[in-house]
């Protein structure tokens, strides 16, 4: 199902179609008209050529925000972005290709686990990761806490590593989806983020262009996502998997709660610890849930797995065996990372300082700000070229429904420079509320979409 690099030219449009002004574009959609494939296919063709202004670009990106896009628009949307550029070829691969991705979440390390746990089993992970993405702490910023770990390589690396051992993590070639990775830019810039036809082409058209056959997808719902409200991130569940099955592809989508840390760690070496832990077979309940549902969607999808109790057996087996960490190791040392930390853990960057944050009063977890949790981290472990400081970052993150006394920790906060402290300290401190009362628990898979 992959699309060769050789043949990766774009559909010409109509020879009737007559191009028309930018201007005309952005007033169809601020007033909720559908664009036709054509007109899509010279939006995007526009953004990779430069031939619309920015300011206009900026425009159409707002009403789009706005009015939103229909599932025919979204899908040739989706294709378009795919083929602008370099699509990678897994042709001469015959196990299945099976990616996962994760819509921002704050604690979750799941990426790093998966790739290498899904690989063990039997399923080829192409993955290609982006840059941060506002307050939430990428998968390349976490494995870039690993000594010597090389996160960039041509696409020919990436095929050849994929083919030798079955799973990568690299971040994403230049010359895959060009035009997604202006959109983004712009999107940031503009708050247009939540857009959700803006998410589905940006996630799908990088997936499929990597190489991915089939796709799980983590839609994160909560104070710590993009996505603030559940009926949105459901609306985005199905709009990902209506578009991926027009393209002939399959795909599930997971919502997720994000309405408190995943795991008990938040900070890049700190997470990659954590990761360790789930693949000993150690981790936090809510991560190896997470994990362990992935997983099955994962390998259910590469046909690994014919019914739920053989694909939650073959992900338990491949854990308690040791081949998923074993994996793991082998991805580390084909990109370049020094593999000693796998055994000894403690061989990870220590921060300098460490100290508790303690409760104010007597009383039940009520509620966790997620995102302030993950602005606090990232006040003490921004350094100033931009790269996160390995060793920063919060622990034994008390989680929603647990009774604490006064004084007691609610987290450890680990850093080395005392001068960010203070300033972190007020955002850990009000991320918390504290109430008499337990609070109804929160499930963390909340809709399954297929």
């Amino acid at each position: 199902m992959s699309v060769p690099m050789a043949t990766k030219t774009k559909v010409t449009t109509s020879k009737k179609f007559i191009k028309p002004s930018f201007s005309s574009l952005i007033e169809k959609k601020r007033d909720s008209g559908e664009f036709s494939d054509e007109e899509m296919r010279y939006v995007v063709d526009s953004i990779l050529d430069k031939e619309i202004p920015e300011y206009q670009l900026a425009a159409l990106v707002m009403a789009i925000y706005f009015q939103g896009m229909s599932a025919q628009e979204t899908a040739v949307f989706t294709e378009e972005m795919m083929i602008s550029g370099e699509v990678v070829d897994l042709s001469s691969i015959s196990i299945p290709k099976v990616d996962r991705y994760c819509v921002g979440g704050v604690g979750d390390k799941s990426t790093l686990i998966l790739a290498a746990l899904a690989a063990s089993c039997g399923v080829v992970v192409p993955c290609m990761v982006n840059s941060r993405e506002e307050f939430v702490i990428s998968t390349q910023d976490k494995l870039s806490a690993i000594p010597g770990f090389k996160a960039k390589s041509s696409i020919k690396e990436f095929v050849s590593q994929l083919k030798k051992i079955h799973c990568a993590i690299y971040e994403q070639a230049p010359e895959v989806t060009p035009v997604d990775t202006i959109l983004n830019t712009l999107r940031q810039e503009t708050a247009t983020i939540p857009s959700l036809p803006l998410i589905t082409g940006s996630i799908l058209s990088k997936k499929l262009a990597e190489g991915a056959e089939s796709l799980v997808v983590d839609v994160k719902w909560g104070n710590g996502s993009v996505i603030k409200e559940l009926e949105q991130a459901k609306q985005l569940a199905r709009s990902i998997t209506r578009v991926a099955r027009s393209m002939n592809r399959r795909c599930v989508a997971l919502v997720t709660d994000m309405n408190q840390p995943i795991g008990d760690s938040v900070g890049t070496g700190l997470e990659v610890k954590e990761a360790l832990l789930v693949l000993q077979g150690k981790g936090p309940e809510d991560l190896n849930e997470l994990v362990l549902k992935m997983g099955m969607e994962m390998i259910r999808l590469a046909g690994v797995a014919g019914s739920t109790l053989s694909a939650k057996q073959t992900i338990l087996r491949h854990i308690k065996d040791g081949s998923a960490l074993e994996k793991f190791k082998q991805m580390i040392c084909a990109q370049g990372g020094n593999t000693d930390f796998i055994d000894d853990p403690e061989l990870l960057p220590k921060a300098a300082y460490c100290r508790k944050l303690p409760a104010p009063k007597r009383g039940y977890v009520h509620t966790i700000n997620a995102g302030m949790l993950a602005r606090g981290v990232h006040i003490l472990a921004l350094n100033k070229d931009g790269s996160l400081d390995p060793s920063a970052g919060i622990t034994e993150i008390k989680k929603v429904g647990i009774q604490v006394k006064q004084g007691e920790s609610l987290m450890m906060i680990h850093y080395n420079d005392e001068s960010r402290l203070e300033a972190a300290l007020e955002l850990l401190k009000n991320a918390y509320r504290l109430a008499p009362k337990r609070p109804t628990p929160l499930k963390l898979i909340v809709e399954r979409v297929a």
